[in-house]
């Protein structure tokens, strides 16, 4: 069974977001259309011509993405397992059918993850079906979680908030995070989700907001607040810290201009920043923050209308 290899890359989209993504696609020119028939809650897209744009409002990119005829629920399996171990659905259609074609296929792990977890390195592929014998399937997608999914399991009853998800997300595909002592920046700290989880890992925190956190966290060990705006603090005000990060609600300019002060600095070298929208996205300002070397912008599953800026050198 041979596939024909599709030009360019299937984007996966992002519920609630497909908007961002025509948006995103309109802005740089580029051609596209959809990947077999995919309901409301779906979205595949294929580039027609792919000239290697990084593309941001996604929730998976397949790499390289293939098209195959099979006959049977089997040779599908054996089809995809002969190229790898690991692979996901993303079904749009016979459902049923792609149901039966993964319980022939190894078993991905369905548990929440706890927390601190490394993505796994091993590729993570995905597929789907256009029809009852047509299969379009990618061994290599940027995202290592199945379908670019990832759960945690969650602590219900310390955080004030489920915002320490998507730091835990981020930390995850860093592949690091602070450890005991080290020093931590988290700007618009409050109401403290993000404080609290860095204090679980026992680091030091420097939590800043014009609102303080909740009394539970500002209270933690290692835990010191600041009442500020801390994007009018200079990065030589803060002084020598190992990782930044920013939670902070304002419009994108804003935290780029204070993230390149930083970098300017020298003072720190690691960063995790939200990218939050207000109104229509700031593709423009996403794409200087992915262009700042050995960096990388995502939209993380835990993600809303905001992507994630990650650069860690430790």
């Amino acid at each position: 069974m041979t596939g024909t290899p599709l030009p360019g890359r299937v984007l996966q989209g992002i519920p609630r977001f497909f908007h961002e993504l025509d948006r995103e696609l309109g802005e740089r020119g580029l051609s596209y259309r959809s990947l077999g028939p995919c309901p409301d809650t779906k979205r595949l897209v294929l580039l027609d011509n792919d000239d290697a744009a990084e593309i941001f409002w996604v929730q998976n990119t397949w790499l390289n993405p293939f098209q195959f005829e099979f006959e049977s629920i089997a040779g599908a399996a054996q089809a995809l397992r002969d190229i790898q171990r690991n692979w996901a659905p993303v079904l749009c259609t016979q459902y049923r059918r792609g149901a039966l074609i993964q319980e022939k296929l190894p078993a991905l792990p369905d548990k929440p993850r706890p927390f601190p977890w490394k993505a796994p390195e091993a590729p993570m592929g995905s597929w789907t079906l256009l029809d009852a014998h047509t299969l379009v399937a990618s061994p290599r997608c940027t995202s290592p979680f199945p379908g670019g999914i990832i759960a945690f399991t969650e602590n219900k009853t310390d955080p004030p908030s489920r915002a320490y998800l998507k730091l835990w997300e981020a930390l995850s595909l860093a592949g690091t995070w602070p450890h005991k002592g080290e020093r931590c920046i988290d700007a618009g700290a409050s109401p403290g989700g993000w404080t609290w989880a860095l204090s679980e890992l026992g680091a030091t925190v420097l939590a800043i907001d014009r609102a303080p956190p909740e009394s539970r966290v500002q209270n933690r060990p290692g835990v010191t607040y600041l009442k500020h705006d801390a994007f009018t603090l200079k990065p030589g005000d803060l002084g020598k810290t190992e990782w930044v990060f920013s939670d902070v609600i304002c419009y994108p300019p804003r935290l780029y201009a204070w993230i390149e002060a930083w970098l300017a600095s020298g003072l720190c070298n690691n960063f995790i920043c939200t990218i939050k929208m207000q109104g229509p996205s700031d593709n423009e300002t996403v794409r200087r923050f992915a262009g700042i070397p050995g960096s990388r912008v995502v939209h993380l599953c835990h993600n809303k209308h905001e992507l994630t800026w990650i650069m860690t050198k430790v």
